[in-house]
């Protein structure tokens, strides 16, 4: 079948309810950076499949691991039945993360229910029933991880009434209008003060939950210093920092975890998306009293199960051995340098940040007031895509390009896509694209 009958059929048969569509590409076929169509034309991916591909696709070692294991166990449910590969992942995954206190795992599909855990046992375990998130935000599609979040795309349903969002550190559009050289984090201040002092006692708050770069939420990366001084806080207060690594984990960032890039030390840390190289795995690591708060309380008949962690040991191990996490702090400067250029030349790009292989690039109408071009970001993202470029439109007001290619980019593949976002600029500013063929694909702003 070709990829417009599939679009169709598509259109027929799945749910919109599972829809966030930028473009009709349907994927037949992914090798390393590589997608490529039932029409057999090649796309570079600068998705990974929102963040999951870190190793690429189709890793051979990957595939190895998979094979060896369903061969020799296809399946058991660790809810009750122990397996090696699952024990042994738990044990790598606690090593990875620092703090001198006992450490546990938790084993899930995805990135909601391993938020969902959290959700559930931190009143349980710290007898403080409110927890404290970021506007912005985003933790998972289950209720609890959904209440949790704070993302404008998650505001049709009503949340948990215990979560409490305050504002993450975006400097570029600091909404007490601050600016970063004199604020010294007047956020801060105004939590340590405000929420803390008059919104909600400190005593009633279990944790603060944070992403160590904002992704779904425009890709914002805080300034240098915050995490440390909000841990700080927590501290002062006994509450738990924990950190959603979920999306920008696996060395994405340059470092292992995005936490990394502060010295700061998290009570639980938040795995999901690249942890198997595209087998459903995610994970909660952290302290013993939080994962052990009560038995049989939240449980997936196939979370951890062998196939998933055994190719979530292979994962960390080609991490290591490709040295994929310099490889991402190398190509993610170059590529992070070449945008700084490119705004230089185009008056819509009104911010670039980044760390690492996750970039976003801000579109606005003007930089002065700094209006979110959310229409034009769509057309950018067709038009990347027309031109064989895979990338997506995130932001609370869907406006920022966002980059998150596998960790395995090459320069060359990183000079392409350069080139074609290049044009995919000047093409939608000066009128080059059909935007009736957009309309359908709004991705967030539908």
């Amino acid at each position: 079948m070709n990829g417009n009958e599939l679009y169709l059929r598509d259109k027929n048969v799945i749910a919109d309810v599972l829809k966030l569509r930028f473009f009709p590409v349907v994927a037949q076929r992914g090798k390393g950076s590589t997608l490529t169509d039932a029409d057999s034309k090649e796309y570079l991916d600068f998705s990974a499949g929102w963040a999951v591909a870190n190793t690429g696709y189709c890793h051979p070692r990957i595939i190895k691991a998979a094979n060896e294991q369903m061969q020799k166990l296809s399946f058991s449910s660790l809810t009750s039945i122990m397996s090696e590969e699952s024990i042994l992942l738990g044990e790598k995954i606690c090593a990875l993360i620092d703090g001198d206190f006992e450490k546990k795992v938790w084993f899930g599909h995805s990135g909601s229910d391993a938020n969902e855990l959290l959700a559930k046992m931190l009143p349980l375990a710290t007898k403080r029933p409110r927890i404290i998130t970021f506007v912005g935000s985003y933790h998972g599609m289950t209720m609890g991880s959904y209440s949790m979040s704070g993302h404008p795309a998650q505001s049709t349903f009503i949340g948990g009434g215990n979560v409490i969002k305050i504002a993450y550190p975006y400097c570029y559009r600091c909404p007490f209008a601050k600016e970063l050289e004199t604020c010294n984090f007047f956020c801060l201040k105004y939590v340590k003060e405000f929420v803390l002092g008059s919104v909600v006692p400190a005593n009633q708050v279990g944790a603060i939950i944070a992403e160590a770069v904002q992704s779904d939420g425009g890709d914002v990366v805080p300034p240098k210093g915050y995490f440390k001084e909000l841990q700080r806080i927590c501290k002062d207060n006994g509450i738990y920092l924990i950190f959603d690594e979920v999306k920008v984990g696996y060395g994405r960032t340059g470092k292992m975890f995005g936490f990394n890039h502060d010295e700061v030390n998290p009570d639980a840390v938040v795995l999901g998306k690249p942890m198997a190289s595209g087998q459903p795995l995610s994970a909660v690591v952290g302290r013993k009293e939080i994962m052990d708060a009560a038995t049989g309380a939240h449980l997936f008949t196939t979370g951890g199960n062998p196939v998933a962690c055994a190719c979530g040991l292979e994962t960390l191990a080609i991490i290591e051995d490709g040295k994929l996490i310099k490889n991402a702090a190398v190509i993610g400067d170059y590529l992070k340098n070449e945008f700084l250029l490119l705004a230089k030349r185009y008056d819509v790009i009104g911010d670039v940040r980044g760390r690492g292989l996750i970039i976003g690039i801000e579109l606005v109408l003007d930089r002065k007031s700094k209006k979110p071009a959310s229409d034009l970001a769509a057309v950018v993202s067709y038009r990347c895509y027309e031109l064989g470029l895979i990338l997506f439109c995130t932001g609370i007001s869907s406006n920022v390009l966002e980059m998150t290619p596998p960790l395995v980019l090459t320069k060359d593949e990183a000079k392409k896509a350069v080139g074609i976002i290049e044009r995919s600029l000047s093409d939608a500013i000066n009128n080059r694209v059909d935007e009736k063929k957009v309309k359908e694909f709004a991705g967030w702003a539908i």
